[in-house]
């Protein structure tokens, strides 16, 4: 997903994807790809492209995330913008996800030594209580990623995406979260 979202900034395709997650932070700067996809359907059809693929990503059991294979992406087959973007860019979008990812092991290891994880069990207790009940058994994913904008969106039946600094601000998240777990609980 990160290299995803890194290709798509690095597109400049703003508002693309369901949900249209906001840009990725650090920023990631724009490169205009109009000579390398114009044979191939342009921006319409890169814009389209990625979508498809980010639809299938998110529609992916978390663990099991597929794979990119340089130089030619068969991944991507079907999808010749996206591969073209894809391998102008894949070391820089390599690269900048490990980063990413080296950044939020040590943010999620210091939310576990600080108890900021029990947030989300609260939020389930607190709505049990409400209810008078046990909450029903439900699977809710949370899928951090390095979001400009702080918050979250609700992709259904049970799939969140939130910026991995959501969790900064607790009232924050309890707004975006607390209606997510009504829902499920």
């Amino acid at each position: 997903m990160l290299i995803a979202l890194y290709l798509r900034d690095v597109a400049g395709l703003v508002g693309a994807g369901t949900p249209a997650l906001s840009d990725v932070a650090p920023t990631v700067d724009a490169s205009d790809h109009t000579m390398l996809i114009s044979s191939v359907g342009g921006t319409d059809a890169l814009r389209d492209q990625w979508e498809f693929w980010w639809s299938r990503l998110l529609q992916q059991v978390p663990g099991t995330q597929e794979t990119l294979t340089p130089p030619n992406f068969p991944e991507l087959a079907g999808m010749p913008a996206l591969q073209r973007v894809a391998q102008a860019h894949y070391g820089a979008a390599l690269t900048w996800s490990r980063e990413q990812t080296n950044l939020y092991s040590a943010l999620a290891q210091q939310r576990e030594t600080l108890g900021e994880h029990k947030i989300l069990a609260d939020l389930v207790q607190n709505r049990e209580m409400e209810l008078g009940r046990c909450a029903r058994d439900f699977t809710l994913t949370i899928v951090e990623v390095p979001l400009a904008e702080q918050r979250a969106w609700f992709i259904e039946p049970n799939r969140l995406i939130m910026s991995s600094h959501l969790l900064d601000d607790q009232a924050s998240f309890c707004s975006f979260v607390r209606p997510v777990v009504e829902l499920l609980v």
